[in-house]
Parts: structure tokens; C-alpha cells; sequence
């Protein structure tokens, strides 16, 4: 019987990338916890084996130190079990754009942006090189809604997405599979770690709910999985518009509106 790919998953230790852990045991993958808490693996990991029979190793990293992060790097491009990356690891954005200073502004982009870019460029050439396996990215509907205000954490968001479709450009006809889960306020830890009472917020989806649904896309192989959206045919509007839009760009010279006036 063919073995399952090991599945890494970043963020482990709890919400979105414990869950995860949970479904891909279930299955029967092996895995490999990436996150800060030691502790809370350590017992996440212990269960798995326990309930689960599959094989579970603890990283524990922070992913925002560069040493870690070298060392998950490391891990990816040279354990060829590994066949599924779970880029999950993230932080919110307490307070508006004005109060940020420059601190924790390179610490959210860094673990939003610069830490999953950097964790699928190590996997990526194995995977194309067998022409498998698969690079989860968990975004967020915040990436295409300014209006939230939430600009920091949604624009790393936004790169996600595009980070997500651009690499099934680049490697889809490969043989990689990548898609991108945006979920909307999910129960997790990041609220409170943001300074956000999520009970003050009006709908909120249970963890467990979140990566049913993300699954349910990964064994469809969506593109994009967006479990709140309930007129799927929005986002296929919206995919639409913007390849249109694309049509009517002529780079050669600048729309007429833009000309200067006689």
C-alpha cells in the first residue's frame, strides 16, 4: 500500500493549524507541527499518535527569527515525505494604521507574507521536480475588503491570494496543486492576540466548521476555497470582471481620458 505524504503544517499549536493536524491524522498522514509553543505540540502531538497511529514530529519555531526560520526551510526541501505544505502560521493587526509602529509592522508582514513565500519557494522545486504534492495557504476574505480597515493585515492577506494563484500559474501544469482558504472571523486565539473581544463580533464560524470546508476544496481541488461565501457564482463574477478588465488594457498608450485636452 502506497504511504501518505507527511503533511507540515505551520501554526500548529492551536485554532486553524491544530485542526488541520486533527483532519490530516484522521486520514491517516503523518505529520510535522511547526509553531512557537513547544508545550501545547508536545500534547496535540502525543493525542495524534495516540488516537490517530500516525507518526507525529514537533518543530517548534518562530517563524519571524531567521534561524527558525532556515531550519523549517531546511526541513521542507530535504524530508521527501513531505508532500503537503500547510502555510497557516499568522497575526492580526491590533489598532488602526496610525497606531502601528515600525516593529510590529515587520513582524506581521514578515509572518504573512515573507514567511509562506518563503516556505513554498523551499518545497516547490522538489514537488515540480516529482511532479507532485500540494501548498495550502490560508489567506483571508480581509484581502479583498479595505473597507474593514483592518490595512495592514488585510494586505497581507491580498498578497496571499495572489501569491496562491500565481503559483498555480507557475506550477500547476507541473503537477503542484495550491490553493488558497480565505475564511471569514473564525473562533481562534487570533482575536484576542489582536486585543478583539470576538464575542462582540456578530457571526462567527467554529474552527472545526472552517477546515471541514477548506478539506471539502482540497478533495475538489478548488483554486480558491472561500467556506463563507454562500453564491459561489460571486467569486466567479468577480474572476470574470477582472480578466476583463485585463482584456481592455492597451499599454501602448494611455486611455483617452487621460490625454491632455486641445
Amino acid at each position: 500500500m502506497t504511504s501518505l505524504p507527511t503533511v507540515l503544517i505551520t501554526g500548529a499549536s492551536s485554532g486553524i493549524g491544530a485542526t488541520y493536524a486533527e483532519r490530516f491524522a484522521r486520514r491517516g498522514h503523518p505529520l510535522v507541527l511547526v509553531a512557537r509553543d513547544q508545550a501545547r505540540m508536545d500534547l496535540l502531538a502525543a493525542r495524534l499518535r495516540a488516537e490517530a497511529q500516525v507518526a507525529v514530529d514537533v518543530l517548534p519555531a518562530d517563524l519571524t527569527q531567521q534561524a527558525d526560520l532556515t531550519r523549517v526551510e531546511a526541513r521542507l526541501r530535504d524530508d521527501a515525505s513531505i508532500g503537503i505544505l500547510v502555510n497557516n502560521a499568522g497575526m492580526g493587526q491590533p489598532g488602526s494604521f496610525v497606531q502601528q509602529n515600525a516593529d510590529s509592522i515587520d513582524r506581521l508582514v514578515m509572518l504573512n507574507t515573507t514567511v509562506p513565500t518563503r516556505l513554498a519557494a523551499a518545497v516547490a522545486p522538489r514537488f515540480a521536480q516529482a511532479g507532485q504534492g500540494a501548498i495550502v495557504n490560508i489567506g483571508s476574505v480581509v484581502g479583498f475588503a479595505p473597507e474593514l480597515g483592518m490595512t495592514i493585515y488585510g494586505a497581507t492577506k491580498a498578497f496571499v491570494l495572489f501569491l496562491s494563484q500565481g503559483l498555480h500559474v507557475e506550477l500547476g501544469a507541473k503537477g503542484v496543486y495550491v490553493q488558497a482558504v480565505l475564511p471569514a472571523a473564525t473562533r481562534t486565539e487570533i482575536w484576542s492576540r489582536s486585543g478583539i473581544d470576538i464575542n462582540s463580533l456578530p457571526e462567527v464560524m467554529e474552527v472545526g466548521e472552517l477546515v471541514d470546508a477548506a478539506l471539502v476544496g482540497f478533495d475538489r481541488k478548488e483554486l480558491v476555497t472561500i467556506p463563507p461565501l454562500h453564491v459561489a457564482q460571486r467569486w466567479d463574477g468577480l474572476n470574470q470582471a477582472r480578466q476583463g478588465l485585463m482584456s481592455d488594457i492597451r499599454q501602448a498608450h494611455a486611455a483617452e481620458r487621460y490625454q491632455p485636452q486641445a
